[in-house]
């Protein structure tokens, strides 16, 4: 592939454009670009990401699926109210939204759908390449922040798996930031096999398992028993209502139970409970409760007390993602992006499961990518998006 032009601009392409997160990463890089608020949260903002190629954030073009039609500007205005947004933030980057709401397209499947799985790929897949085409972009991620969908259940495949088929023959990479199926159904495994396209996922680590991923640790190293870990998560808004449905709380629960079993080696007692409380909006708070062993079986309980925006937390990830598989896609990187470990609780690929250990993974990404360019680099022989 020919060298990314200074002037090139990369598309992300957002499944549940809408929604909160999807709101608070367009508004949220436009404030940023122009000067409004500093990037705190970006991770590939820290110096360590200075020298690897990364897309620069004024030149990200935002579209996306989505099955609501409240524009973006009035979905921006709702969270400033909430307090997820700044105040007088809507109105600073109004022909943004604008903007990226122009670029949205009717999702699926509707109620009474009549096409089916191949046909809706294909005009999802089609949605992708006219929005590359009509806004000239060297290439596009394609990143899903849709709510929570339950396991399926037969061959028929999810929404989640539909859109990630379609950012594939698109030539996309995809990101799933969801606990959703997406790429890990079996029937598209040849299609991910043949692609040679990178992907990340799945389920952000923004808050709780951000914790166990850290504690965990802690106590393994530390030869402490961690005798049970229970966890209550409170929240509203959209994820709140679709976790109500106990199959998709069944899969959200899956990533937080899978980094305690790595980190510890051995998956204690206890569960995680979700409640759906809609006067919470956006607003979340998760309750851990830790039962350990020390020194002669000296019995101790730890808690910890999560209080935060899951969508302030949420969209610099969404952002650091999309412009690290953006710059992978370039480097001619394929397949699984294990190093990406660092955001996700059920992440893809073979990697570490501590946060410690999945950030220096991550920084070997940084150098990776930084060498890219240099002689004998792939960054200039991979193939932009189709």
């Amino acid at each position: 592939m020919p060298e990314s032009r200074p002037d090139a601009r990369v598309g992300v392409w957002l499944v549940g454009a809408r929604g909160s997160v999807a709101t608070t990463v367009v508004a949220g890089c436009a404030a940023v670009t122009a000067g409004l608020h500093p990037p705190t949260g970006m991770v590939t903002e820290s110096p360590v990401f200075a020298d690897s190629g990364l897309p620069a954030l004024s030149s990200l073009v935002f579209g996306g699926h989505d099955t609501v039609d409240c524009p973006l500007p009035k979905r921006a205005e709702a969270l400033a109210a909430g307090g997820v947004l700044p105040p007088g933030l809507p109105s600073a980057v109004a022909a943004e939204l604008a903007a990226a709401d122009r670029e949205i397209r009717p999702g699926g499947p509707a109620a009474g759908e009549t096409r089916v799985d191949a046909e809706l790929i294909a005009a999802f897949a089609s949605d992708i390449r006219d929005f590359i085409t009509r806004c000239g972009l060297e290439r596009a991620v394609v990143v899903n922040v849709a709510s929570t969908e339950p396991a399926p259940v037969g061959s028929a495949l999810p929404a989640s798996s539909l859109y990630a088929a379609a950012a594939l023959h698109a030539g996309c990479p995809y990101v799933n930031f969801t606990p959703s199926t997406g790429l890990h159904h079996p029937a598209l495994a040849p299609l991910v096999e043949s692609s040679g396209l990178p992907y990340a996922g799945r389920d952000g680590k923004t808050g709780q398992t951000l914790l166990r991923a850290v504690l965990g640790p802690m106590f393994a190293q530390r030869a402490l028993t961690v005798r049970a870990w229970s966890g209550t998560n409170l929240l509203g808004g959209g994820d709140g209502a679709a976790l109500a449905d106990p199959a998709a709380a069944a899969a959200k629960n899956a990533g937080k139970e899978r980094v305690l079993a790595d980190t510890l080696g051995t998956v204690p007692e206890g569960e995680v409970h979700i409640d759906d409380v809609p006067a919470l909006g956006d607003w979340k708070t998760a309750w851990d409760h830790i039962a350990f062993d020390g020194f002669l079986g000296t019995r101790m309980i730890l808690q910890t007390i999560w209080q935060g925006c899951d969508s302030s937390l949420a969209a610099p990830l969404v952002l650091d993602l999309a412009r690290l598989t953006a710059r992978a896609h370039q480097a001619g990187l394929s397949g699984p992006l294990a190093e990406l470990g660092f955001f996700f609780k059920d992440p893809v690929g073979e990697g570490p499961a501590g946060l410690a250990e999945q950030y220096a993974e991550l920084t070997g990404l940084a150098r990776r990518l930084r060498d890219a360019d240099g002689p004998g680099g792939r960054a200039h022989d991979s193939e932009g998006a189709q």
